[in-house]
């Protein structure tokens, strides 16, 4: 788990990205992308592992340690079906398509539209000699995409077309008209 920070240094890092729906790299991201990478560099993850969206947030935010519910001084996730942000430990708000891309403010987890609530708690009282130790180097300032994601990620979705076949085309009878029976013009054919 990483401290305030980590978290920190990677919103002032990433303020500014513009909004891109779906993205998840140095170029772009959305609310859900935002939040995925807040919850990863929280939960000791890389920035770039394990993009979640509003469909699968919960799921993914119980795989990352959070709890239902909201928490003071814990990371805090707030959501529905359309639209996420967050709020880090010290009460700092950060979202992703509140008037843009990525940035400090907005509504943050706590938005009135949000329906859903999840948090972290964060270590951040315990003394630096006292803090868990990291798992991975907090490093954002290349911010370079990510590479293939480990297959023993249980959150990894591959997606994949559906199959486009079609059964064989068969051509309908040929239309006959009815013959017209008889010299009434108002006779239904």
């Amino acid at each position: 788990m990483f401290g305030l920070e980590a978290l920190m240094a990677l919103i002032q890092q990433v303020s500014g990205t513009p909004y891109i729906a779906g993205g998840n790299t140095p170029a772009g991201t959305d609310c859900s992308g935002l939040a995925s990478w807040v919850s990863n560099v929280a939960s000791g993850r890389p920035a770039f592992s394990g993009r979640f969206h509003t469909a699968n947030e919960e799921s993914a935010l119980l795989a990352r340690g959070f709890k239902h519910g909201t928490a003071p001084g814990a990371l805090v996730v707030g959501w529905n079906s359309h639209h996420t942000a967050v709020t880090l430990p010290d009460g700092t708000p950060v979202s992703s398509g509140e008037s843009g891309g990525v940035k400090i403010g907005g509504g943050g987890a706590y938005q009135p539209q949000f329906t859903r609530h999840m948090y972290l708690p964060m270590p951040t009282d315990l003394p630096a000699d006292q803090m868990p130790p990291m798992e991975a180097p907090v490093e954002f300032a290349a911010l370079a995409e990510p590479g293939p994601a480990p297959e023993a990620d249980p959150m990894a979705v591959e997606l994949v077309a559906a199959p486009m076949e079609a059964p064989p085309f068969e051509a309908p009878p040929p239309f006959e008209a009815p013959a017209r029976r008889g010299r009434h013009k108002n006779i239904p054919l």
